[in-house]
C-alpha cells in the first residue's frame, strides 16, 4: 500500500476537496447476455449488444457498462469532481505519493487514474453531480377514501430506478479502505460497525453512503444499490424479478445504518442489486458525526432472516 501522510481532512467549507458523486462503474462478466437480461428485468435501460453493454436510467444517464471478460469483477469505478477541482486532485494525489496511471486500453479519459489498496482502478474525472442536493420527498401513499387504491397485478407496470445510490464492496481491510478513500478522494465516514463494515459519504451533499466496505477474506463486489421512488416500487420490483426467475435475495426490510428500505436480488454471478428507498441524506453544510455501532445494528432493523448467501463473497470464490 502506498504510504499516505500529511493529509488534512476535507472541510464542509467552500473549497473543500472531495469527489461529489459516483459517475460510473464498469463490470466484466463472462456472459454479457445474462447481464442484459438481469439488468433489463431490474428496470434499467440496456443499450448495445454482444460484449459491450451500457446500463442507463430513463433520463438517459449511463451509470454503468458491462464488458465481456474471463471472470466477473469490477473493472473500475469513475468518480466525478467539479471542474476546478481536477487539477487540485492531481496535485493532491501526487503530493501524497500516489502513483497516477495512464487510462486502461479502451477507456480514453481526461481524468486522473489510480489504484486503491485492493487493486481496483479508480478514475477521478469532471462530471455532473449525480448525487442529490437534497433529500427527495417520498411519493405519496394511496390514501383516497371509497376507492380501490392498488392496481391489478397485471397492470402494476415496470418499475424504474431513479439513479445509482451506492456501491458496497468486500475488502480484507475495512480500516485501510476508510483511510484511503478519505485521504485520496475526500470521502467521509458516516457510520461503521467495528472493523466489519463502514459507510462513506461525499462532502458536497450526498446519500448516507456512496461507498461502503464489508469485511471479507478477499476483494469483491457485494452490491449495487439503486434509488427507487417509493416503498411500493421496491415491492413491485422484487415481484417482477421473481416472476422472471430471479427469486434469490433478501427483503423486504429496513436497514438501521442508512435507514433505507431494501430488497436485494441476487444476480447470475452471486452479487446483488438492491432496490432502495428513502436512505438518509447528509447535506453539504453538515458535519455528520460518525458512530461505531453494535453488530446487531449493522444489517437490519426489521425484515426476514438474512440468508447465508448474503455475506458470501462469490467473486472471491472464482479464484
Amino acid at each position: 500500500m502506498t504510504a499516505i501522510g500529511g493529509f488534512r481532512a476535507p472541510s464542509r467549507e467552500r473549497g473543500g476537496l472531495g469527489v461529489h458523486s459516483i459517475g460510473e462503474f464498469v463490470l466484466t462478466v463472462p456472459a454479457p447476455e445474462k447481464a442484459a437480461d438481469f439488468y433489463g428485468c431490474f428496470g434499467l435501460e440496456v443499450i448495445g449488444a454482444g460484449n459491450q453493454l451500457a446500463l442507463a436510467t430513463t433520463d438517459g444517464y449511463r451509470w454503468g457498462r458491462v464488458v465481456g471478460g474471463a471472470r466477473k469483477a469490477l473493472h473500475h469505478i469513475a468518480f466525478h469532481c467539479f471542474e476546478e477541482d481536477l487539477p487540485r486532485f492531481k496535485t493532491h494525489l501526487e503530493g501524497q505519493g500516489i502513483r497516477l496511471l495512464a487510462p486502461p486500453p479502451g477507456f480514453d479519459s481526461n481524468g486522473v487514474w489510480l489504484t486503491d489498496p485492493d487493486g481496483l482502478k479508480i478514475e477521478i474525472r469532471v462530471g455532473p453531480k449525480t448525487s442529490p442536493d437534497f433529500k427527495a420527498a417520498p411519493a405519496p401513499f394511496d390514501a383516497d377514501e371509497a376507492a380501490r387504491c392498488a392496481p391489478y397485478r397485471r397492470l402494476a407496470g415496470r418499475v424504474r430506478p431513479r439513479r445509482l445510490s451506492h456501491i458496497l464492496r468486500f475488502t480484507p481491510d475495512v480500516e485501510r479502505m476508510i483511510g484511503f478513500y478519505s485521504r485520496a478522494l475526500g470521502l467521509r465516514l458516516s457510520d461503521r460497525s467495528g472493523s466489519n463494515i463502514a459507510f462513506l459519504h461525499a462532502i458536497h451533499g450526498s446519500d448516507h453512503h456512496v461507498m461502503a466496505f464489508a469485511k471479507s477474506d478477499a476483494p469483491g463486489l457485494h452490491h449495487l444499490s439503486w434509488d427507487m421512488p417509493s416503498l411500493d416500487s421496491v415491492g413491485v420490483g422484487a415481484m417482477a424479478m421473481a416472476d422472471r426467475g430471479y427469486r434469490m435475495g433478501w427483503g423486504l426490510g429496513r436497514h438501521v445504518l442508512g435507514s433505507n428500505y431494501f430488497h436485494y436480488v441476487r444476480d447470475p454471478w452471486g452479487s446483488f442489486s438492491e432496490f432502495s428507498f428513502n436512505i438518509d441524506y447528509i447535506p453539504a453544510r453538515m458535519d455528520w458525526e460518525p458512530l461505531d455501532h453494535p453488530g446487531e445494528d449493522s444489517f437490519y432493523l426489521w425484515g426476514p432472516e438474512m440468508p447465508p448467501e448474503f455475506v458470501f463473497n462469490a467473486e472471491a470464490a472464482q479464484d
